[in-house]
This record gives C-alpha cells, sequence and structure tokens, in this order.
C-alpha cells in the first residue's frame, strides 16, 4: 500500500458523553495511551541503528511532510509528582552545550530525512522550554531554518511547552519572532496547599499574566494542563479550580489522572500518600470535571483532552482526520517524526525508534557523529492495519468497514473475527454499536475507550499488563 487516503467525515455529530459507574468500574484496568502502536513497551532494546536509517530512507523517498519534536529536559524546580525525563539544575549555562549537540544531531537526522519536506508540526518538550535563556533558543531555531524547511504559513502548528514560573518579560515575544504559533501552559492546580505539597507554587495572577499576554501577542489554541489526584486535591477544591481555569477561557484543556508510582519515580517519594484523594474522590473528581467541561461549551475530545468547538482538534475531529502521536491529539496525520535530544522518540510511517534514555550516554554518541537510538520497532503489515483501526477509535470514535476496505484491500470482519467476537460484551454493555456498517463509540464508551482499543491489540490480547497506568 503506497499512500493512505484522506478519512471519511463521520456522518453526524458525536454524541454526548454518558457516565456509567458500575461499567468503568468494571472495564478500569490498566492499559495503554495508544500514543503509538505497538506501545513504547514492545520496543526492542537493542534496536539496530541501521534499521532506522533504512526507515529514514523509506521516510525520505515518501516526500511526506514532516513534525519536527526536541526534548528539551532542564527544569529549574523538582515538581514532585513529575514522571518525565529531566535533569533538575539552577545552571542556565547547561543550555547552550545541550542544544549544539541536538544540532549536531539534527544535521545527521535532516540528510538521513531530507532536508527539503516542509516541517508542517514543531513541537518543543521537556523538562522546561523556556529554561533556555533567549539566545539559545534563538540559537537552536536558527540551526533548525538551516537543516529542515520549516514553514511561516498559517496552517502550520508550532507549539512550546511553558511553565509560567519560568518566562521572563521578552520569553513570549521571542517565542513568537521564532515562528511558534501555539503554546501549552502547565498549571495543574491552582489551589495554594496543592500546589506546596507538590513544589510547584504558582499563583493565579502569573497563570493568568501569560495567558492574556500570549492572546495579545496573537498565539492560538492556548491550552492549560491540570492534574487530578494530587495530595489535598478534594471534589470541592477542584471544582474550584476548575471554574477559575474556565474563567481564563483556554482554547483547549488537557485534564490528566495523577499516577502515584514513587517506586518507579524518586521525586514522587516526597508525596505523602495519605494525603492523595481516594479512588472513590478521583472518580467524582473526574465525573464533575467532564460534566462541568461540557457545561461551559466544551466538546470532549477524548483521552483527558478537552477543546471549544471553534478549535482545530474538535473540527478535526468532526471531520474525521483527528490524529494521535506521541504529543497526544494531532491535526497532523500525514506527517513522519523526527525526534532530537535525550530519550526522544522518533516515527516513520513503518518504524518506531528511541534516543537514549541517559543523557551522558546520549552526549557521547552525539559528540562521537553517531546516532543515539537505542530502541526501537520495525512495524509488521499487521501493526500498521491495527494501528490505524486503533486510530480512528481513539480519533473519531468510530470504525468504518467500507473504509477499512478501501485503505487496507481487506474484509474487517474476516481479520478480525476473533477481535469482534471479544467486543459482544462491550456490545451488550452498550459501550460501542455495530450496525453491521460501522462501528461507533456510544456515550458510555469514550470515556473506557482505551478498554476497547485494547480489544484489537495484539500485544495485549493475554490482558492488560501491569507496566501501564489504569484506565481511569
Amino acid at each position: 500500500m503506497a499512500s493512505i487516503p484522506a478519512l471519511a467525515p463521520a456522518e453526524s455529530t458525536l454524541p454526548e458523553f454518558i457516565w456509567d459507574e458500575a461499567l468503568i468500574r468494571r472495564y478500569d484496568l490498566s492499559g495503554p495511551r495508544y500514543t503509538s502502536y505497538p506501545t513504547a513497551v514492545e520496543f526492542n532494546q537493542n534496536y539496530p541503528v541501521e534499521d532506522m536509517v533504512k526507515a529514514a530512507a523509506r521516510s525520505k523517498a515518501s516526500s511526506r511532510p514532516l513534525s519536527l519534536y526536541t526534548h528539551l529536559p532542564f527544569c529549574a524546580h523538582l515538581c514532585y509528582y513529575c514522571a518525565c525525563n529531566k535533569v533538575i539544575t539552577k545552571k542556565r549555562d547547561k543550555a547552550m552545550p545541550y542544544v549544539e549537540r541536538v544540532l549536531k544531531e539534527a544535521a545527521i537526522q535532516s540528510r538521513l530525512f531530507g532536508a527539503d519536506r516542509p516541517v508542517k508540526q514543531l513541537h518543543w518538550g521537556g523538562g522546561t522550554p523556556t529554561f533556555l535563556p533567549k539566545d539559545v533558543m534563538e540559537h537552536l531555531m536558527a540551526g533548525y531554518a538551516e537543516l529542515f524547511n520549516l514553514q511561516t504559513g498559517d496552517d502550520r502548528d508550532y507549539s512550546v511547552e511553558i511553565d509560567p514560573r519560568e518566562v521572563a518579560h521578552d520569553t513570549l515575544q521571542t517565542l513568537w519572532d521564532l515562528g511558534f504559533n501555539r503554546i501549552s501552559l502547565g498549571v495543574q492546580d491552582v489551589n495554594p496547599k496543592v500546589q506546596k505539597a507538590v513544589n510547584r507554587i504558582q499563583p493565579r495572577d502569573m497563570t493568568e499574566a501569560v495567558l492574556n499576554e500570549a492572546r495579545h501577542i496573537g498565539f492560538r489554541s492556548i491550552n492549560l494542563d491540570l492534574i487530578y489526584g494530587l495530595p489535598h486535591q478534594t471534589p470541592e477544591s477542584f471544582a474550584e479550580t476548575l471554574e477559575t481555569v474556565i474563567e481564563m477561557s483556554p482554547d483547549r484543556l488537557s485534564v490528566f489522572s495523577y499516577a502515584h508510582l514513587p517506586e518507579r519515580f524518586y521525586p514522587q517519594t516526597r508525596i505523602v500518600a495519605d494525603t492523595l484523594p481516594t479512588p472513590q474522590q478521583k472518580l467524582t473528581i473526574l465525573h464533575n470535571t467532564i460534566n462541568r467541561l461540557l457545561e461551559a461549551g466544551y466538546e470532549y475530545i477524548g483521552m483527558d483532552h478537552f477543546a471549544k468547538p471553534d478549535d482545530s482538534l474538535a473540527v478535526a475531529q468532526r471531520e474525521g482526520r483527528l490524529h494521535r502521536n506521541f504529543q497526544g491529539y494531532t491535526t497532523h496525520s500525514d506527517c513522519d517524526l523526527v525526534s532530537l535530544g535525550v530519550s526522544a522518540i522518533g516515527q516513520a510511517n513503518d518504524a518506531y525508534f528511541q534516543n537514549n534514555h541517559d543523557l551522558p550516554a546520549w552526549e557521547a554518541s552525539i559528540d562521537a557523529g553517531q546516532l543515539a537510538i537505542t530502541k526501537g520497532v520495525n512495524l509488521t503489515q499487521d501493526d500498521r492495519i491495527r494501528r490505524w483501526v486503533i486510530g480512528q477509535l481513539i480519533c473519531q470514535f468510530r470504525l468504518d468497514r467500507q473504509l477499512f476496505t478501501e485503505v487496507w484491500q481487506e474484509d474487517l470482519d474476516r481479520y478480525f473475527t476473533d477481535e469482534l467476537y471479544r467486543l459482544k460484551p462491550m456490545i451488550q454493555d452498550e459501550l460501542i454499536a455495530d450496525d453491521g456498517n460501522v462501528l461507533q463509540v456510544q456515550p458510555a464508551g469514550r470515556l473506557l475507550i482505551r478498554a476497547i482499543c485494547q480489544i484489537f491489540d495484539l500485544y495485549r490480547k493475554e490482558g492488560a499488563s501491569k507496566r501501564f497506568s489504569r484506565i481511569i
């Protein structure tokens, strides 16, 4: 199959959300978030760099546009809930040597993937990208402009994660001048007691000032991140946080569940388990949050994400062209992903590959003029088919038999005979409906979409893995 045609739009507006606590308790197991398929736990721990080079060559020949991701690991402050790959330091002089290495890595990948392919999507994540001083930001983007075909059109999606505590007077203007047009602000909670317990003191007026300045400059689709399940949160306290956030009126909201895993993430050992909300309180918080955001006019995109009806994510979902990758939901389904920096994961149409997670080891590879790829997976045809199916379900909330046949030249019922049999209890429970033409996720199934997707996950066929967080 040479290319995948555009997705067919949904015939009608997606149904509203329904909360069914009995079903939630029945299906709330652990499971992947499906930012990729196969998921990262299936990556080969000794992935040959030669395989990545071959995948990049195939990608280059396709002339598909690119998405460019950069992992910037530095943070000036340690947030106790954080499970990201980061380096806590106050030394801003660490930024330039890291960026110089990123540009060395970028030069290698630019040759492999092709320097002339349009970069439709660009994202700086971390860590705290705004840890970088102004001159370092400018140096990084100037280097990218030499190595890649950066875009200036309105349809570009150039985004950056922002910690409002790490925003100088000229930071936002600098980012705008460098070509960024979207931002995501980390908030988590506006309650002072919660903020103190997770070591993230961030007054409301600080967040609001950044938000207002960003709007004034011209940034669009501004996202705010919240986390529920943090210490000292209650349904009442989080409802107050939510009202504050709704008043700020972001275009998008991400509301993530905190997974307390101190045995895996050392910073979380500083969080006292007794101060965390109970599982029932977390369910109540989530239920109230979804209801309130829908009432406030946001649409439930799925998997923790909400957007205003006129936001590009909501429009893309209604038109059947929403996509999901390592940055979450996106409108750019046609991009291969070039990822730079420590632990970053790249993607071609038929392979995933990940850089070394260890900073000194990543640095050593780059200094030696080599790629730092250590993990990855080459996709089989079956992997690609299942990735497409899971993408349809998790993004569009529907799976069209005719479209499946057009794209893959396969009959869905024959290909997924076993999966459709195992889906029957979910049909009986009205999580998903099957009219013979389309599998349509029902209002009660939207919250449990990860459970539905797992039916089509060959690697999860024996059941959920403890390596994943719980679905709710």
